[in-house]
């Protein structure tokens, strides 16, 4: 089997390079010119948490792609999927398929260009960020799930699980959007980290109620579209939601104990709006959700706010502050404040 790389970023190179390393056959695409010419010359190098190690890749551009592609694991921001894989669709071969290495909902747009049996989904939830050119920090393993749209568990799961398991632990299941949705409430409480220059585990803990009010905003939605979420790496849905205030404190313990174990201490949103200033994923990730959440008639005032908070930092209206959070939590009912 051929596996492309569609977007050799913090996720798509760390995966790709532990696939080359284990024997795989990789092509990375990317569309950093800089990037791509590093792999080329260099290989691509992992800077890890356990282990640094370089391998010898075959890179290109989005404009050299072979005439037909096996499974493209893709790896791209979320507001770039459409086009990404718009690019590549007619390369498809029949019996192949994409796999979403990405943050969000995004198989609902791949299983609409491509059809629902050629996108298989996956829950990603390890740490890493793309350093510069040829050079990826891989700060910390965590949870990393793959699932057929429907349910199922074919041989094709099974034979990605298997190729993808040279970057570790990969499992299958028959319910991927629980994950999906899962990390959508969750990455809404990192989403909001971004707003500080706070450490992930430090802005969960010190605004606890807030951080719970994202995660159960974005909960309740999924409840309505009767989906169930579930849980991962210490973030646990059921806790968030429960009504006794000692099993959320619990939770969140965890959930802070599990952060300050990991290299990373910022989210890759603190990443792209500190230090790579550019636009982050939050409407990508977030709208389709507001969206629900309006024609179900559930009230998402927090996470709407933190969406236009996140706006105004992009936009240069709004400087990193532990006040942002306060702020934010001036949108809680007085009794979650």
């Amino acid at each position: 089997m051929r596996y492309t790389v569609f977007g050799a970023g913090a996720i798509g190179g760390t995966v790709g390079a532990h696939m080359v390393r284990g024997g795989e056959s990789v092509l990375f695409v990317d569309s950093d010119v800089d990037h791509v010419r590093a792999m080329q010359h260099r290989g691509l190098t992992i800077r890890g948490f356990a282990e640094t190690f370089t391998v010898p890749v075959e890179a290109t551009t989005p404009d050299a792609l072979p005439n037909s592609l096996e499974s493209v694991l893709l790896s791209v921001k979320a507001p770039a999927t459409e086009d990404a894989v718009r690019s590549f669709t007619d390369r498809l071969a029949p019996e192949g398929c994409v796999v979403s290495l990405q943050n969000g909902l995004n198989e609902l747009v791949i299983a609409r260009l491509v059809g629902q049996q050629r996108t298989v989904g996956a829950f990603v939830n390890f740490s890493a960020d793309y350093l510069e050119p040829g050079l990826i920090h891989f700060g910390g393993r965590g949870a990393f799930v793959l699932g057929e749209l429907d349910g199922s568990v074919s041989p094709r799961l099974r034979s990605l699980q298997r190729a993808l398991g040279h970057w570790g632990d990969v499992s299958v299941t028959d319910n991927i959007w629980g994950y999906l949705w899962g990390k959508q409430a969750y990455g809404a409480m990192l989403f909001a980290t971004a707003l500080t220059n706070d450490s992930m585990a430090d802005a969960i803990d010190d605004q606890r109620s807030l951080m719970v009010q994202l995660a159960n905003e974005v909960l309740r939605v999924a409840a309505a579209l009767e989906i169930q979420p579930l849980g991962f790496d210490g973030f646990d849905p059921a806790a968030m939601a429960s009504p006794d205030s000692a099993t959320v404190s619990q939770s969140l313990d965890q959930l802070v104990a599990v952060r300050r174990k990991d290299e990373k201490t910022h989210s890759g949103v603190w990443r792209d709006l500190a230090v790579r200033h550019r636009r982050t994923e939050v409407d990508a990730h977030f709208v389709p959700i507001l969206a629900h959440a309006s024609d179900l008639g559930v009230s998402v005032p927090v996470l709407t706010r933190m969406i236009q908070m996140i706006h105004e930092v992009e936009d240069g209206m709004r400087d990193f502050s532990r006040s942002n959070l306060v702020e934010l939590a001036t949108h809680l009912h007085p009794s979650e404040n």
